[in-house]
């Protein structure tokens, strides 16, 4: 009578335990075993990423593309597109002609950037997009940068999303505009610690952050999409060369250029390279001293 019992308790814990893993490696992307996993899993998931995501170019240009160039105060803006992915909104942004900025582009899955790297050859190439391999919660840019800062499917996945949104909030314009998705629906029930509701979110920004005139509107099952300005009013941030808007990891001064395919630092000689696809490899950067806190 025993025998039964002992098989059906190890089927039961088997399938608990099977249930675990899911959640830990579908369901919540591996955030909650570490960044590490979190970025080998994007690695592996990279080469159908765009297959599984099935991108429509006119859903993507109603909803992201266009209202957001509505919003800028110039054509001409510098915009931050974080957790980037395979350039989901930069390759949008850049099939609109009115478009004429520039974007700089981060995201701690190489795998992903190389993707991103092989759509957006052209505007590497014209300087018109950076595309950066370091992380969303510690970026090297000075306060007030950028003109509009987005973050797209991925605020849910980082190790801690209010120090994202932190970072968010520090380099975008007084006046700038911000795009953000939440995470909504039955699976934001399943990252506890890493969602917030619509309400609670849309306080967050306001109370804490200081953001004004948010707008939440549906966007797809799972997601909604967060609308907001940072307070305050300064001059748009037009389009500006990478060389002039971050700061070197080792002494924290903004004195990096260019130099056959790699960049050094003028101030303490630190040197960065670009990989033959054109990412900025930032975050393997072999620094000398302490990482500076932007």
């Amino acid at each position: 009578m025993g025998t039964p019992l002992v098989f059906i308790g190890m089927l039961v814990s088997i399938g608990l335990v099977g249930l675990l893993f899911w959640w830990l490696i579908n369901t919540t992307e591996g955030v909650y075993l570490g960044r590490r996993v979190v970025i080998w899993l994007y690695d592996r998931y990279a080469h159908r990423y765009d297959r599984t995501k099935e991108f429509e170019t006119a859903y993507e240009t109603a909803y992201l593309s266009r209202p957001l160039l509505q919003l800028l105060d110039t054509p001409n803006a510098l915009i931050l597109d974080v957790a980037t992915g395979t350039g989901r909104l930069p390759v949008t942004l850049f099939q609109r002609p009115a478009f004429t900025g520039k974007i700089v582009a981060v995201d701690l899955s190489r795998q992903m950037l190389t993707r991103a790297a092989a759509k957006l050859q052209y505007e590497l190439h014209t300087n018109r997009a950076y595309l950066l391999h370091c992380p969303a919660d510690h970026l090297p840019f000075p306060d007030h940068t950028f003109e509009a800062v987005t973050i797209l499917e991925a605020l849910e996945f980082m190790p801690s999303p209010e120090a994202v949104l932190r970072e968010i909030q520090r380099v975008t314009r007084p006046g700038g505009v911000v795009l953000i998705s939440n995470r909504q629906g039955r699976e934001a029930k399943l990252l506890p610690g890493k969602t917030m509701t619509n309400e609670r979110f849309e306080r967050y920004l306001t109370e804490t952050l200081g953001f004004e005139f948010v707008e939440i509107q549906r966007w797809q099952v799972g997601y909604a999409l967060v609308w907001a300005f940072k307070a305050g009013d300064a001059p748009p941030t037009t389009a500006k060369p990478l060389g002039e808007i971050w700061r070197c990891p080792a002494c924290d001064q903004t004195a990096l250029t260019p130099q056959n395919n790699q960049w050094v630092c003028e101030n303490c000689g630190q040197v960065i390279l670009v990989g033959s696809d054109g990412v900025i490899e930032l975050f393997s950067a072999k620094v000398d001293r302490p990482m500076a806190k932007y």
